[in-house]
């Protein structure tokens, strides 16, 4: 404590330096915190949103995700409706959705255009949840009648026929045997994605109108849903047991925005941490030589009393370090100002490239970040105070004491 105290005191005697120095490590360290956060929630909002469309699993035939098929649901699941009670009588899976992918022509009776569909199952909206923006109409009905089938589209596709809800509209598309089949579908709703190009093609109507049009009993793949997302690998092993005979496809495998997201910004954050650490270096390593430099004399006069170099190196350390701490701390504090603020404050984000809505702007405050930053403001500190005290201990306690 009584080193701790003298570092302080030393600290106190050119308190403006020891302040400018104090502010640029909170910066540095509000700084990292800030982005660091960004990145986090970048990154928690890209796994959920991808495990939520996705599913936490898909199960598939195998190579469905690797092969092209030469006609619909030539890769797909039979019997899904019994595969789908046997996979709900497992204690960790939520949900099972299974989907039929299809596509064709679609027409209003003037107009005609290309569409890519789903069929689904109506419980898809509550299981994935909030992920369209249904803008008319509603969702598909849970007791939908098959001799009046309902269609949701985007809304592109939609002013593009102009139709609305309660109109009917004709899809086309290729049977398993290589026949064409139509059936007239009544616009259910209408709803953007946020992603023009869907807004474009996307229609969704439910698994039995696709596979009536598709004149087929399989479904394309078979999504899970597990109770916790950090659980899907254990529950994949445990489905790897159930069915052998099928591939599972973990969310991480399909989701290829959130990796190219997470690399680009692993690489952006490692980078602009590693300047911040430059900055932290050489403003540490400016402060402590002048500081040595002033008190040469000091150390000459330590020195023919006695003290050690390790003695005289550590007490420019100690000084080092209550810099260190104190920038962090203040740093840390500033950047979860920041963070509660936002979540005050209602900013949104402009578009990301490829999409058509903005998203709100949020910063974790992560505990683990801090410390980590924390740590290696610390150990640059410690670095570079090291340095520069070096050479001040090393002169000749002669030549020290006459320094001017």
């Amino acid at each position: 404590m009584r080193r701790l105290k003298i570092a302080i005191l030393n600290l106190l005697r050119n308190r403006r330096r020891s302040l400018l120095t104090v502010a640029i490590v909170s910066i540095v360290v509000t700084a990292l915190m800030v982005s660091g956060g960004f990145g986090l929630f970048t990154y928690q909002s890209l796994k959920e949103g991808a495990a939520r469309s996705e599913g936490h699993l898909v199960l598939t035939q195998p190579g469905y995700f690797a092969s092209d098929e030469e006609f619909p649901l030539q890769n797909g699941l039979d019997n899904a409706h019994e595969l789908r009670k046997r996979l709900l009588l497992e204690d960790r899976i939520k949900a099972v959705q299974p989907r039929v992918y299809l596509q064709g022509l679609i027409s209003n009776g003037d107009k005609s255009s290309i569409f890519l569909g789903q069929g689904i199952l109506s419980s898809e909206f509550r299981v994935k949840g909030p992920f369209l923006d249904v803008t008319k109409g509603g969702i598909l009905s849970s007791n939908e009648d098959i001799s009046d089938p309902e269609i949701m589209l985007g809304k592109d596709l939609a002013r593009n026929l102009k139709v609305q809800p309660g109109d009917y509209v004709t899809l086309m598309s290729s049977t398993v045997h290589g026949a064409l089949n139509a059936m007239d579908f009544k616009v259910r709703g209408i709803f953007g994605t946020g992603v023009p190009d869907m807004d474009k093609r996307q229609v969704y109507i439910s698994v039995k109108s696709a596979q009536f049009l598709l004149d087929s009993d399989r479904v394309s793949t078979m999504t899970i849903y597990g109770y916790d997302l950090d659980e899907a690998e254990l529950l994949q092993e445990q489905l790897g047991q159930l069915v052998p005979e099928l591939e599972i496809t973990s969310w991480e495998d399909r989701a290829f925005i959130y990796r190219g997201v997470k690399n680009l910004y692993d690489r952006t954050f490692g980078l602009m941490g590693f300047i911040m650490a430059m900055v932290i270096f050489v403003s540490l390593f400016n402060t402590l030589a002048m500081s040595v430099t002033e008190r040469t004399q000091e150390i000459g006069t330590l020195s023919a009393l006695g003290a050690s170099k390790a003695e005289l190196i550590t007490g420019f350390i100690l000084e080092a370090l209550v810099l260190a701490v104190v920038g962090s701390i203040a740093g840390i504090i500033l950047a979860g100002l920041i963070s509660a603020g936002l979540m005050v404050f209602d900013i949104t984000m402009p578009p990301p490239p490829g999409k058509t809505t903005g998203y709100p702007l949020n910063i974790y405050f992560s505990i683990n970040l801090a410390w980590m930053i924390s740590v290696v403001i610390a150990a640059i500190c410690v670095f570079s105070s090291f340095l520069a005290a070096r050479k001040g201990v090393n002169k000749p306690i002669t030549e020290a004491l006459v320094h001017v």
